[in-house]
């Protein structure tokens, strides 16, 4: 079994199923003061970096241009609780219309159908994409992986 950091745990049916889940991630950075701040947001999981899609004056933008450190949770509500928690760092472009990654999200999220409708609101117009690259990534399961709290 991989060790809680280790990229490995990407594969593991655990992070697979969330990473395929229409549950939102949770996004956590840090303020300009230094406070941080936590928003729900959809996410697609290209293999490779979780990508997010922003409004282009969304204030977190600001925020991660200054301080690209990042956390990331994607967790279902069904016991046993299973969570995926990422650490890494945001990359931020602001493409002249909708990401093709949030297109698919879009469409994991509500249906094909109304995920296309959705998107069509939004062509042709700024969208910032944030691409989050994984440096650490942990697993709870609360059958196999526990909080560290819980196994000293």
């Amino acid at each position: 079994m991989a060790q809680q950091g280790s990229l490995e745990l990407l594969n593991d049916p655990v992070a697979k199923a969330l990473l395929d889940s229409v549950n939102p991630a949770r996004l956590a950075y840090a303020w300009m003061d230094g406070s941080p701040r936590v928003v729900p947001i959809w996410f697609h999981w290209t293999g490779e970096q979780l990508v997010l899609g922003s409004p282009p004056k969304a204030p977190k933008l600001k925020a991660l241009a200054a301080d690209p450190r990042v956390a990331l949770t994607i967790d279902d509500n069904a016991w046993p609780w299973k969570v995926l928690l990422v650490r890494g760092r945001a990359t931020v472009k602001l493409p002249d219309d909708v990401s093709p990654e949030y297109e698919l999200a879009a469409a994991r999220y509500f249906g094909p159908e109304q995920g296309a409708a959705w998107v069509s609101t939004l062509r042709g117009k700024p969208m910032a994409r944030i691409a989050i690259t994984p440096g650490w990534v942990g697993i709870l399961d609360f059958q196999t992986r526990f909080p560290s709290a819980l196994t000293l």
